[in-house]
């Protein structure tokens, strides 16, 4: 019985598939989790939902914002980019089946293991001043909405980049914003919890007065073991405290996952090597 993280597949089936073979996955005795952006820019994105369906609970996925971006798509409240390639879900005919499964998935997931360890995990990143407990707590408020009748409405007010930091007092749709933000886009931020949306550098080279968003001071889930995507330039990252797992498939990377052993310190790296499906950023 084994424990996986992956990180973005981004509409890769064929890695997506190659990589479970490598790591021998089976949907019977293991538990896979995936880190978000299923969908989008890969050529296979329609396989992948419906493997991860096929796959039942063994696989547990969260949502990124490629993710949304299919789903806002498809209720007609945002045009196709010259890079999307999701029209083969839009036009399937199973499509119906495919948008429910995906609404019903969370913004952010905690495995507690049988040695009371835990593990976070999220798309993109958690804001310095939220806790474990307060990330999960905002992240199924979400959720709640996107499984409700009101899902049309909040996905029309989702985008936006204000506010830019969180505050406990913010309501309605500028309250959802910045934790949809948090979880799904945010690299960098100020010490103080500022988000920035504008720079995708490697944490290496920060832009000024901005610092990687795990790297915030007093940041409150530093005691927490946190597997995160959505940072290809970051690439793998492996901290005590810190897994980062999008190694840029769709870029011509390689698609990754961690197997944890008998502690999540415990950890060996799975990866396959992926055909370009995109040009360079």
């Amino acid at each position: 019985m084994s424990l996986y993280c992956i990180g973005d597949i981004q509409g890769c089936d064929d890695a997506f598939g190659r990589l479970l073979e490598v790591m021998d996955f089976s949907p019977s005795r293991d538990t896979l989790y995936l880190l978000g952006d299923l969908v989008n820019r890969g050529p296979e994105s329609l396989q992948v939902l419906r493997r991860c369906m096929a796959l039942g609970d063994a696989v547990r996925p969260l949502l990124g914002n490629h993710d949304l971006h299919l789903l806002t798509a498809a209720h007609g409240l945002r045009h196709a980019g010259k890079r999307d390639t999701l029209q083969p879900i839009l036009l399937a005919p199973d499509r119906a089946q495919l948008l429910d499964w995906l609404r019903q998935q969370p913004l952010a997931r905690l495995h507690t293991t049988a040695r009371g360890e835990r593990l976070l995990m999220v798309h993109a990143g958690v804001l310095p001043a939220w806790s474990t407990e307060k990330t999960l707590a905002l992240a199924e408020e979400v959720q709640a909405v996107l499984r409700g009748n009101e899902l049309p409405a909040f996905l029309a007010t989702m985008y936006g980049n204000t506010p830019d930091a969180w505050s406990d007092e913010l309501e309605g749709p500028d309250r959802l914003r910045v934790i949809v933000n948090a979880l799904t886009r945010l690299r960098f931020c100020t010490p103080e919890g500022h988000m920035d949306f504008a720079s995708t550098e490697s944490a290496s080279t920060p832009p000024a007065g901005l610092l990687p968003w795990f790297d915030a001071p007093a940041r409150q889930t530093a005691g927490t073991l946190v597997a995160f995507g959505h940072w290809s330039t970051l690439g793998h990252l492996d901290r005590p405290d810190l897994i980062g797992l999008d190694t840029g498939c769709v870029w011509g990377g390689c698609l990754s996952a961690v197997r944890f052993g008998d502690s999540l310190q415990q950890r060996e790296l799975l990866q396959v090597h992926c055909k370009q499906q995109q040009p360079l950023k």
